[in-house]
Formats: structure tokens, sequence, C-alpha cells
């Protein structure tokens, strides 16, 4: 599989993509018809015309998925594909109820590159347990895309010792995640990306990544890391420690 899973899509003073432009239209090909999946916010047309405007100098046709009435038919016809960041569940709802949950999935595995951000980043793992987001909707099912055997945590924060708030950070909660499932999990801080070709994952970007593992201690991976062995693990789920 050809995937680039962004952590976030606009970076604090830049535009949207901006920060990984040269990578993203490194990327996709050459004048490629982009089908977009604007479905994690309300707004479907603003959404596409954000990045439409985004990647237009590169020569990229981006094409909502909404458009013309036939989500399957949009994806069918694209040289590759972009999953928008926005609300994880409604999108993953949204996915399921256009049949693009399954469409998706045997595209990317039969070769469709795959560009998400965000939430977007969320739907290539097997399930949607590691998101930030609060679920505003209820989908038919936790379970994503599975383009990984792994899980996700965009937008990672690593805990401030200076915070007075006493609600969990980012590293408890996956940590009670590991508590209850067996499955590594990929934080990815902003301005950081997953990029995974040919049987082998690295960490790309402007930030070092965090691993959690069940039973070990968070580690640190700097920015151009392996973590191809990620791509060889048996996620088990409800499977208490």
């Amino acid at each position: 599989m050809n995937l680039l899973l962004l952590s976030n899509s606009t970076q604090y003073g830049r535009g949207y993509l901006e920060h990984a432009l040269d990578t993203v239209t490194g990327f996709l090909p050459a004048g490629a018809r982009l089908a977009f999946v604007p479905y994690a916010l309300a707004d479907h047309d603003a959404y596409t015309a954000k990045v439409r405007g985004a990647l237009a100098d590169a020569g990229i046709e981006v094409r909502g998925v909404h458009e013309g009435g036939d989500p399957l038919a949009r994806l069918a016809a694209s040289d590759a594909v972009f999953v928008g960041g926005g609300n994880s569940f409604r999108l993953l709802s949204a996915l399921y109820r256009t049949g693009l949950r399954e469409a998706l999935r045997d595209a990317v595995r039969g070769g469709l590159p795959y560009m998400g951000a965000s939430a977007g980043t969320n739907m290539a793992a097997p399930t949607l347990r590691t998101t930030n987001d609060m679920p505003i909707v209820q989908p038919p099912s936790f379970e994503a895309l599975g383009l990984v055997p792994f899980q996700i945590n965009p937008h990672y924060l690593d805990p401030d010792p200076r915070s007075t708030h006493k609600g969990e950070t980012r590293e408890e909660r996956l940590t009670e995640f590991l508590e209850e499932n067996d499955v590594p999990v990929l934080g990815l801080r902003e301005g950081s990306w997953l990029r995974v070709a040919d049987g082998r994952a690295a960490v790309g970007g402007e930030r070092p990544a965090r691993l959690f593992r069940r039973g070990a201690q968070p580690r640190e991976l700097a920015v151009g890391a392996d973590v191809s062995e990620l791509l060889t693990v048996t996620p088990e789920f409800d499977r208490r420690a």
C-alpha cells in the first residue's frame, strides 16, 4: 500500500497543508485526479474548495466525492484519495452510510494512493478507539479501514509539567487504552506524519513521534525512524492486561 498519514493539515502560522506541501505534492502523481473525502466537516463544499485552493498551483485536480451524486464512482475515477480531518465519528459514520468504507479499503489495498490528515489518518487504523474526538454521532461500528494493523494518535500532546489541569493527559489516556487492548499506538505530534510504501513505514515531518506498547515505557522515534516492524503486528482488542 501507498500511504501518507499526516497528524494535522494546518500548522500554526501557516496555510492549509503548507507545512507538508512538498511531501504531499511528491506523494501525489503529477496531474492527479484527487478524490477528496470531506465528510469529517459539515460544509462539504467549503472544505473541498479549501483543499482545491491549496493544491491548485501543483496541478492537482481536486474532486469532492460528494460532487456528482455518486461517491463510489468519483472514487473509482480518481488517481489518489485524500480523507480530510475534522470529527472522526462523523467521518466514519459517513463512510459506512455511503459505502465508501469498503470501497476505500479495497481500492487502497489494490494500489490507490491514500492520504489522510487527522481524522483521515485515524481511519487508516483498525479502529476509532484512539481518536481524540467527541462522539457527536454514533457510527455503526468503531471498525475503521485497517490499512495498517496498529493504532495512530494524531495531534499527540506531551504532558505539560506546569499545567494545573487535573484531567488525564494524552499519555494517560493511551495507557488506559493499552490496559484493555494489545495494539501498539503511534503518537504523531503536530507537524509529523507517517509514510508507508513498499512494505516499509517511516516517521516524517518536523518532530519525532512517540510509540506506546503494552507493558513498556513509551519510546521516542526520531524523524526518519524506520517503524516497518509495526506493519507485522497482530492487533488484539478487548484483551485486558
